[in-house]
Order: C-alpha cells, then structure tokens, then sequence
C-alpha cells in the first residue's frame, strides 16, 4: 500500500475517533454522567449499551495514540488494516445509534 494513502487514512482515523469519543462524552453528559478521559468515556459508553464493543473501542483507542507516533511501516499498515476493517464499522454502528435517537 502506498505509503502516502496509509498516512492519509491514519489521520482520517484519528480525527474520526477523536470526533467519535467527544460525542460519547457529550452524550453522557447530558445524560448526567460525569466522564473525563477518553477510557473513561468508552467504558461508561459501553456500560450504558450505547457501544456494543467497548474492547475495540479501548483497541481503537491505543491505536489512535500509536498513530501519532508510529513510523514503523509494518506497524502502519497492521493499524490501517484494523480502522477499515475493525474500528471503522464500530464509528459507522454508533453513528447510525445516535442518528435513530435524533
């Protein structure tokens, strides 16, 4: 895969999940819970039923952190790999929960 299309895609990922977990912390905020961090959030998010995957999410979330510093090609491509095949799925199932609510 070309190496630029694998930097483009893992900024895509992390703003998506950066946007993604804001949403949860907004959402369950509204809901009076009181969430801080992004761990925080995915686990309350799951525990409420609003994430099916909290483990993915947690995955998603060491991923996303990876991403800003991995130059590692290999280790890329792996990461790229699980945000089209994994984590992306997982932002497109909560997103559709959100937009039933609305």
């Amino acid at each position: 895969m070309c190496y630029c299309i694998i930097l483009l895609l893992k900024h895509i990922f992390k703003n998506s999940f950066e946007l993604s977990w804001k949403l949860m912390k907004d959402y369950l905020e509204a809901q009076e819970f009181i969430v801080k961090s992004p761990r925080k959030t995915i686990k309350q998010a799951y525990q409420i039923g609003l994430i099916d995957n909290g483990h993915i999410w947690i995955d998603a979330l060491s991923d996303r952190n990876l991403t800003v510093h991995t130059y590692d090609e290999k280790l890329a491509e792996k990461i790229v790999k699980d945000i089209v095949q994994i984590y992306y799925p997982e932002i497109e199932k909560l997103y559709d929960k959100l937009i039933k609510e609305l």
